[in-house]
């Protein structure tokens, strides 16, 4: 028991009033000592047994004396103690363990016998023989500090103590209100007696033993046996030795004098005081004692590891955002508060999807192709097509509060409302989306376009009205990157070299109602700022910043034969005693007909194999489907792609989206401009293969979709071997010119450089590039929306990607 301090200081002062006390009958010890002691813990345990109805001083140590009380608030039975929450991996892996008090809940059995008896024994031995009140205790403590002139010695039993435990735990992080708690009043002793004495009556002494080594402190962070096993012996407290349980059973009394990391002469007298308690209560043998003695502290001490700070290989991220997930799904409580506190006090087993052997192939990609000092960031999202599920999410950046380090606590992975950014401009990586819309319209597969090289933007239908393109000067047209991207474009070769007039044009065919309709279907609602999509044209072309976790669910969409499902992070939740938490349920809805799903899948398929990514081939010649993407001013780079089994997107550029990448030097390589093939491109391959080795291959889902029949040019006859001109299907095995259709399984060079006017949006670098053509488009800011007003609108100027 903590030492009680002086409330009051002897009226007579003499030196003769003092030797005094140290004569005389044990009650004219009493006398003094109360006298003493004043206003003390002591005389409000005898003033509650005057004030309160019919208990009287014999009545204290009777539990049928309680009767008349009224009843105590169950917290006091069994308190809902804050407990450590455990955050697992797919594969029960520990993650981090998150608690606001560090603590195991255990039940009697499961607590070492030896633990109890030390506790008890150091405590309050006569604690199975009294009741609430020990009298026999009060009078010893009178006595004694009578006689020391201090009141060194208190008479609170353990039941009491357990009383103002509860009342400190339910105060939690108000320090007011602890301070409250722990106030030394007569009031606050009364109540804490009143409370004790009907807990006797409703409880076996055991129970409240069992509540009381559940709640105490230990110190060093440690509340309750199970903890402070675990941070002082790294251990079970099933498992304690006498020498050790003695110890933690010593700390109780005040944890920062007896702490045996900073004072352990003083903590081992302590624990040897203990020994003698449980050699006197015959609770251990003289030899065990002699034994528990000469042994030495054998501390084997765990630094309390507390939040997703603490979190394993990189998942401090999906940690976090495990964290917003409980914090904000209402499944988890009715309000803010409630789920807050679910989270902090829950003592739950939160079972994750997060794979680790995938999380480790996504990490380790990102960190070994951007150096965590270079002025950019990658990050990455693998998803599980069809499920929703989110397999890994890593950035290079690790999670932290130290900047000097450079270390985030923004997820680059996410939108803002779950602990991201304002999220990147996603550039070429959304033409599928609007291809999709297309399809679902009724338009085909081979739908042609003349997608000239430059053109006006046009009047487009939106969901609310008409866009009207009443700007000025460049803002008012979209080109295409290069002088000889000119049409007619079939949808396979404009995916392919990423046109930005054919999917404007395609754009004003179907109206911009079902794209944004298409992109809400595949969980795309809002800006990954929470700020509404703009129904302009630009919205195609990729100028509304979305998260990699965003881009990723809608590929994994794709590979899904068009299911989309939300992202889930959690498949199972229990408490420590084994309950079912209730945890979201998934949602998945067909966002797209199959066969629309199976058309961009080839199309997509086209773009890896003889397209902007064709340098991106997976391992084991594994089918992929993707697409390159670059921002504005090289802002963002992007590739998103993946096979049946796995969905990833990866994004590379600045954290805070101001780094313009030209000119610039990532991971020790210098580029005059990055772009989705060279950049984010090869992180996705690596990532891809690691994950996926030794697993199936799978082929995709897809369709035929057939080339355009070749023009014949009236005024010139290809001579046998020669290169073709634009329009013909060239041989087999040769490297396309720009405009030409290949043969499908042609597979561009590795190594080359790309033809003249290659598409710097989506090209390979030279290094890594292909000579298949590929021109990016350049994509026009996001304008605002219009309704049909006829008032000027600002359509943005062009971007690259």
């Amino acid at each position: 028991m903590a030492p009680n301090t002086p409330t009051g200081s002897d009226s007579s002062g003499t030196a003769a009033t003092r030797r005094g006390r140290r004569r005389g009958s044990p009650l004219g010890h009493a006398s003094n000592g109360v006298k003493f002691v004043g206003v003390s813990v002591l005389s409000g345990v005898l003033l509650a047994g005057m004030a309160l109805p019919a208990v009287g001083v014999l009545g204290l140590t009777a539990r049928n004396t309680a009767e008349s009380f009224e009843s105590i608030p169950d917290d006091f039975k069994t308190p809902p103690l804050s407990q450590a929450s455990v955050i697992y991996d797919a594969k029960g892996g520990v993650i981090a363990k998150v608690y606001e008090r560090d603590r195991t809940v255990l039940t009697a059995e499961q607590m070492a016998p030896i633990m109890r008896k030390a506790q008890v024994d150091i405590e309050d031995a006569r604690f199975y023989e009294h009741g609430a009140v020990d009298l026999k205790g009060v009078l010893r403590a009178i006595s004694k500090n009578a006689e020391s002139g201090t009141t060194s010695q208190g008479a609170s039993t353990l039941t009491q103590q357990y009383v103002k435990n509860v009342n400190v735990e339910k105060a939690g992080e108000d320090q007011a209100a602890v301070r409250e708690a722990q106030r030394k009043t007569l009031g606050r002793k009364i109540q804490e007696l009143k409370i004790a004495i009907k807990l006797e009556e409703d409880l076996t002494k055991d129970q409240i033993l069992t509540n009381y080594l559940n709640i105490t402190y230990y110190g060093n962070g440690a509340y309750g046996v199970e903890a402070a096993s675990q941070r002082y012996f790294s251990k079970s407290n099933k498992d304690l030795t006498i020498p050790e349980a003695a110890m933690l059973a010593g700390l109780v009394q005040n944890p920062t004098q007896y702490d045996p990391r900073q004072h352990p002469k003083a903590a081992q007298n302590r624990r040897d005081v203990v020994i003698d308690k449980l050699l006197e209560n015959k609770h251990i043998t003289p030899d065990e004692a002699k034994e528990a003695k000469a042994a030495p502290l054998g501390l084997a001490y765990q630094s309390p590891r507390n939040g997703c700070i603490t979190a394993t290989a990189g998942t401090g991220f999906f940690c976090d955002y495990v964290r917003h997930v409980i914090k904000q799904d209402p499944v988890f409580g009715a309000n803010a508060a409630d789920r807050k506190k679910l989270w902090d006090q829950g003592g739950l087993n939160v079972y994750t999807t997060l794979d680790p052997d995938k999380q480790a192939a996504a990490q380790n990609a990102v960190s070994t192709g951007v150096r965590v000092t270079d002025t950019v960031s990658a990050a990455a999202t693998m998803m599980e097509p069809g499920t929703g599920k989110i397999v890994a999410m890593a950035q290079t950046r690790p999670y932290g509060l130290e900047p000097s380090k450079n270390e985030t606590m923004v997820n680059l992975n996410v939108d803002v409302a779950m602990g991201g950014g304002n999220g990147f401009q996603p550039g070429s990586t959304f033409k599928p989306i609007v291809a999709a819309a297309a399809l679902e319209a009724g338009l085909l597969p081979t739908q042609e376009y003349p997608a000239p090289n430059r053109i006006d933007y046009p009047t487009m239908k939106t969901c609310e009205g008409t866009w009207r393109n009443t700007a000025k000067g460049p803002d008012r047209s979209v080109p295409n990157e290069s002088a000889d991207e000119k049409g007619p474009y079939q949808l396979k070769k404009a995916m392919a070299l990423s046109i930005n007039t054919y999917f404007v044009q395609m754009e004003q065919e179907i109206g911009l109602c079902p794209v944004k309709q298409m992109a809400n279907k595949l969980g795309i609602t809002a800006k990954a700022s929470g700020k509404p999509l703009e129904e302009v044209p630009a919205i195609g072309l990729g100028v509304e910043e979305m998260s990699p976790l965003t881009m990723a669910n809608v590929y994994a969409s794709f590979a899904a034969r068009g299911k989309y499902c939300a992202p889930i992070a959690i498949n199972k939740i229990t408490t420590v005693d084994g309950k079912d938490v209730k945890v979201p349920a998934g949602a998945c809805s067909q966002a797209m007909s199959e066969g629309t799903a199976d058309a961009i899948n080839t199309v997509l398929n086209g773009v890896t194999e003889r397209g902007t990514g064709a340098a991106l081939n997976l391992e084991n010649n594994r089918q992929i489907a993707g697409k390159t993407g670059t921002s504005d001013k090289k802002k963002a780079a992007w590739f998103s792609g993946y096979t049946p089994q796995l969905a990833t997107a990866v994004w590379l550029g600045g954290p805070a989206g101001g780094v313009e990448m030209r000119n610039i030097r990532i991971n020790g390589r210098y580029y005059t401009e990055v772009f989705g093939a060279d950049g984010p491109g090869p992180i996705w391959r690596t990532a891809m293969n690691q994950a996926l080795r030794g697993t199936p291959r799978v082929p995709l889902p897809m369709i035929n979709i057939p080339d355009p029949t070749p023009k014949p040019d009236p005024d010139a006859t290809p001579t046998a071997g020669t290169t073709p001109t634009d329009g013909t299907t060239p041989n087999a095995g040769s490297t396309p010119t720009r405009g030409a259709a290949p043969n499908t399984g042609t597979t561009p060079t590795r190594g080359t450089t790309p033809t003249a006017g290659a598409d710097p949006d989506d090209a390979p670098s030279p290094d890594e590039a292909t000579a298949a053509a590929g021109a990016t488009s350049r994509t026009p800011r996001a304008s605002r929306t219009p309704h049909d007003t006829g008032k000027p609108t600002d359509t943005g100027k062009p971007t690259d990607h």
